[in-house]
C-alpha cells in the first residue's frame, strides 16, 4: 500500500506537504499541489479509510434495507433496476452500499442497531413491511438519515413513482379504446403504493363518468400469480364480465393470461388486459403488453442522491417527496371495442 511517505519521497517534499496537498490546504502552492496529486494518482494511492473516518466523521457507507415479500429479490427487474440506480449513484459520489441484516455472531439486532453497528452514514429503505416496529424505529431515529422508496413518513425524504398519474393515464388510454367495463385487480390493500394507485383509478373513473361495479375491484398479491388466477376466474364468471382487466404488475398478470388462454379467449379480440411496471418480459409477450413503465433507475438514483445530500449537508436538509413519472407503453393487449 502506498503511503504519504512514499509520495513525499518521490516528490522530494515532506509528508506534511503531501498531506496538505491531498487535503486541498491553501497554504501550499497550486503547482506543487497539482504535482503531488498527479504523483499520488500515478502511484495508486488511496487514503486510509480509518483516518478518513476520524477526520470527516463519516464512514462513506450506506445501508440498504430490502425485504421482498414475494421472494423474487434481486432477480426481479423492478427491484434490480432500482437497486442498480442506488448503487451507481452512491459509488459515483464515493460511497459504498451494504444490505442490512439483523444477525450478528452473538445475537439478533434491530435494523437500527445493525445500522449503528455498521456505522452507516445513512439508509435507503427499498421494500419492507413499513408497519413493522423495527422499520418504524429506524425511520423515527434522529441520528441516521433515512430515505424511503414508495412510502411516506413524516421523518424521511421519500422517492416514489408517480403511481396516481400512472394509473390515471392507463385508465384514460383504456377508455379511449372504447372500454367502459374496466376491472382492476390491485395489490395488497395495506401497501402505500396500492392506496395511491386505487386513488388514481377512482379519480380517473370519476372524471370519465364511469360507473364501476364493486365486484370489478379485487385484490391480489404483487409479483405472484396464484391470486390473480383466482380473481381472473371470478371476473370471467360474471354475467356482465369486464372487457378489460388491469393487473397489479406485469408478473402477476401472467396468472391471468393463463386463465384467459385456458378459457379459449383471445387477447385483445375477446378481452383486453393491462399490467404495470414495464418489464422487458412484458414487451416480449405476444401480444405485447400494455403497461406503465416505471423509471426504476431514476428512482434509485434520486434516493441515493437525496440521502447523500442529507449526510453531507445536514443543516440544509429538508424532508421532501420526490415523484418520478412513468411512461405509458401502449402495446397490443388493449384492443378497441364499440357499442358497450
Amino acid at each position: 500500500m502506498v503511503s504519504l511517505k512514499d509520495i513525499a519521497r518521490e516528490c522530494r517534499v515532506s509528508a506534511a506537504t503531501v498531506s496538505k496537498a491531498l487535503n486541498d490546504r491553501k497554504d501550499i502552492g497550486e503547482e506543487t499541489k497539482a504535482r503531488i496529486k498527479k504523483t499520488a494518482e500515478e502511484m495508486g494511492y488511496f487514503p486510509n479509510s480509518a483516518a478518513r473516518i476520524l477526520k470527516t466523521k463519516r464512514s462513506y457507507h450506506i445501508g440498504v434495507l430490502f425485504l421482498d415479500d414475494a421472494g423474487s429479490g434481486l432477480t426481479h427487474e423492478y427491484f434490480s433496476g432500482m437497486l442498480n440506480g442506488i448503487m451507481f449513484e452512491a459509488e459515483s459520489l464515493g460511497y459504498d452500499i451494504t444490505f442490512i441484516n439483523t444477525h450478528s455472531q452473538k445475537r439478533k439486532m434491530s435494523y437500527l442497531e445493525h445500522s449503528r453497528y455498521r456505522n452507516f452514514d445513512g439508509v435507503v429503505i427499498v421494500c419492507v413491511d413499513f408497519n413493522h416496529p423495527d422499520v418504524q424505529q429506524l425511520m423515527n431515529n434522529n441520528r441516521i438519515p433515512v430515505v424511503t422508496i414508495d412510502y411516506l413518513h413524516q421523518n424521511c425524504t421519500a422517492v416514489s413513482s408517480n403511481n396516481v398519474k400512472g394509473i390515471e393515464n392507463l385508465v384514460q388510454y383504456i377508455y379511449e379504446k372504447g372500454h367502459r367495463r374496466i376491472a382492476y385487480i390491485h395489490g395488497q390493500s395495506y401497501s402505500y403504493v396500492t392506496k395511491e394507485r386505487l386513488a388514481g383509478f377512482h379519480r380517473a373513473v370519476e372524471k370519465l363518468g364511469l360507473e364501476i361495479p364493486e365486484e370489478y375491484i379485487r385484490e391480489a398479491k404483487y409479483l405472484e400469480t396464484e391470486d390473480t388466477v383466482k380473481q381472473t376466474k371470478e371476473l370471467l364468471k360474471l354475467k356482465n364480465r369486464p372487457t378489460c382487466i388491469m393487473y397489479p404488475d406485469d408478473t402477476s398478470l401472467i396468472g391471468g393470461l393463463n386463465v384467459i388462454n385456458r378459457e379459449g379467449l383471445r387477447i385483445p379480440e375477446d378481452i383486453s388486459v393491462a399490467g404495470y411496471d414495464g418489464t422487458k418480459v412484458s414487451q416480449l409477450l405476444r401480444p405485447r403488453l400494455t403497461t406503465i413503465c416505471q423509471n426504476t433507475a431514476q428512482i434509485g438514483k434520486e434516493a441515493a442522491n437525496r440521502l447523500i445530500s442529507q449526510i453531507e449537508k445536514p443543516k440544509t436538509a429538508l424532508v421532501e417527496r420526490v415523484v418520478i413519472d412513468g411512461e405509458l407503453l401502449m402495446g397490443e393487449s388493449v384492443g378497441s371495442v364499440t357499442g358497450q
